[in-house]
């Protein structure tokens, strides 16, 4: 991996921090209308949690995808919501029947089209990562500051009641001095992406516009909705996927930010000849004052550390406490203290936390 892509990547893990979480993004009115860019995928999770709120209104739909487009807007009018549809995204932002802006496009769109909505006036809830660089980040903040308006981004998982229960044990001091956090995540599931040569430009799929700020090139399936994940030119891999949520957690337990040093090495070990440029193996080192945080993913693997497929480990001198999106545990140390047998999950995280 190249350093500068490296040291984008790991810029992007406690930003969110500096965003705001208020009820239904601050809004007093009785009603707030919803527009969604990028209708695929996370975003019409999203779309449908919030609509559970009452006096939420979706009232437009924006995709680059007319077939994906026409798809949600029909699956809406069957439960009698009838929106505008846009295919430019900028359109949308000038409607005044849009209170609320939800980004879930491809993330080399989040910083732009986040700045363009806090600039009309919307307040907005932007898909994780929150950028694909420190500048975008930066920028992102500043425009959010500069417009005061309201910008939640996609950590969801902060909304899961475990998830805080577990950090309030971690904070409490009974696991000891905390020397190592382990964050990780296998993903059994993902297979190697074949190589395919370019192709002609699906029917109504706008492409120019998919691209956006990315560089031009020809399109290729491989690169195309769920797979741009795997690509330098949209995205960053595994790391800012999955590890964007992981770390975050380890970061909030911890109580920090910004490491005094990162280190890392992997590489494409399990399929170096397939299609995908980022790496499908890693491990990275953050070093902060007194304690390491360790990050490590696996594409093909499905079991990681204490035999979960994803979690974080605080590892302290009377335990260690493990958590995922299913529940945690406490493993005590020799007897250093009791154990605290798997707490199960009750909630959706998705469901919740646009309205926190």
């Amino acid at each position: 991996m190249k350093r500068k892509e490296f040291i984008r990547n790991t810029s992007l893990l406690a930003a969110s921090a500096l965003f705001a979480q208020t009820k239904v993004f601050g809004f007093q009115a009785d009603t707030v209308r919803v527009g969604l860019i990028g209708t695929n995928g996370m975003g019409w999770s999203n779309l449908n949690a919030i609509l559970k709120v009452p006096g939420v209104q979706c009232t437009a739909l924006c995709d680059v995808d007319e077939n994906v487009l026409g798809n949600r807007a029909e699956e809406l009018k069957k439960r009698n919501i009838n929106v505008k549809t846009y295919i430019d995204y900028k359109d949308l932002l000038k409607a005044n029947d849009v209170d609320v802006v939800i980004v879930a496009t491809p993330d080399h769109w989040h910083c732009m089209q986040m700045v363009d909505a806090v600039a009309a006036g919307k307040d907005v809830y932007v898909k994780k990562p929150i950028g694909n660089s420190i500048r975008e980040c930066e920028i992102m903040v500043a425009a959010a500051k500069k417009h005061k308006r309201v910008v939640q981004v996609g950590q969801w998982q902060r909304s899961q009641q475990h998830f805080r229960d577990a950090m309030d044990f971690v904070h409490s001091g009974k696991l000891g001095k905390i020397r190592l956090v382990k964050a990780w995540a296998y993903q059994g599931w993902m297979k190697s992406i074949p190589v395919q040569a370019d192709a002609p430009v699906p029917a109504g799929v706008h492409y120019d516009k998919w691209l956006g700020p990315a560089p031009k090139r020809a399109f290729n399936p491989n690169r195309f909705h769920f797979n741009f994940r795997w690509y330098w030119d949209y995205a960053g891999g595994l790391m800012t996927d999955w590890g964007v949520h992981m770390l975050d957690y380890a970061l909030i337990g911890m109580k920090v930010s910004d490491p005094v040093s990162v280190m890392a090495a992997g590489g494409k070990f399990a399929y170096p000849d397939d299609a995908a440029e980022t790496p499908d193996s890693l491990t990275t080192v953050y070093e902060f004052d007194g304690f390491n945080v360790q990050w490590e993913q696996a594409i093909g693997i499905v079991l990681g550390s204490y035999q979960k497929t994803n979690g974080v480990a605080f590892i302290g001198n009377n335990g260690t406490l493990v958590v995922n999106r299913v529940g945690w545990e406490v493993l005590p140390e020799r007897g250093r203290m009791a154990a605290v047998n798997f707490v199960r999950s009750k909630d959706n995280g998705v469901g919740t936390h646009l309205v926190k």
